[in-house]
């Protein structure tokens, strides 16, 4: 007998802040556990994912009722990026945050769907492109987003403690 299982991409709610924050804090265990201290018990918080939901741009990926992925969506680029070189010079994009996986669900392709989830808005919007940086120490993301076609413009550094961050595009349109 074959097994089924629902999956699903939706806008996530207040209510499911507490489930959200168990499933970052399972990725945040996971990165540690690789050496990678991107994240930790400081970041995400819940006061940033609260702030993510009531501005609707944060995305839960369910699968059989159990929140295991969640990202960020929206048009907010850190000042450091304008000092990137982007191939979008329309400026017309969308630029991912916070992409988390419950580590038990890691190499499922469930973050590999979310940025086909994101992908599918940047046409749905009429943009361009999506832009994105991660930390120069996690090389499990920084591969994932080269396999997924995005290509390493530069980098910046975001916080005083880390060392630098990679901005990557992939232009859609």
């Amino acid at each position: 007998m074959q097994s089924t299982y629902t999956m699903i991409i939706r806008q996530a709610k207040i209510s499911d802040i507490d489930n959200i924050m168990r499933m970052y804090k399972s990725c945040v265990h996971g990165m540690i556990e690789e050496n990678i201290d991107q994240w930790d018990d400081t970041y995400p918080n819940k006061d940033i994912i609260i702030k993510d939901i009531v501005n609707k741009t944060y995305y839960i990926y369910i699968l059989n009722n159990t929140i295991v992925g969640g990202i960020n969506i929206d048009s907010i680029q850190d000042q450091t990026y304008l000092d990137i070189k982007w191939d979008d010079t329309k400026d017309k994009y969308l630029v991912v945050h916070r992409l988390g996986i419950r580590k038990e669900y890691w190499n499922k392709g469930i973050g590999r769907k979310l940025m086909l989830f994101t992908e599918s808005l940047v046409l749905e919007k009429k943009l361009n492109s999506i832009r994105l940086d991660t930390y120069s120490n996690n090389p499990i993301a920084i591969n994932f987003y080269l396999k997924l076609g995005f290509s390493k413009k530069g980098e910046i550094f975001l916080k005083p403690n880390k060392n630098e961050y990679y901005c990557f595009e992939k232009l859609i349109n």
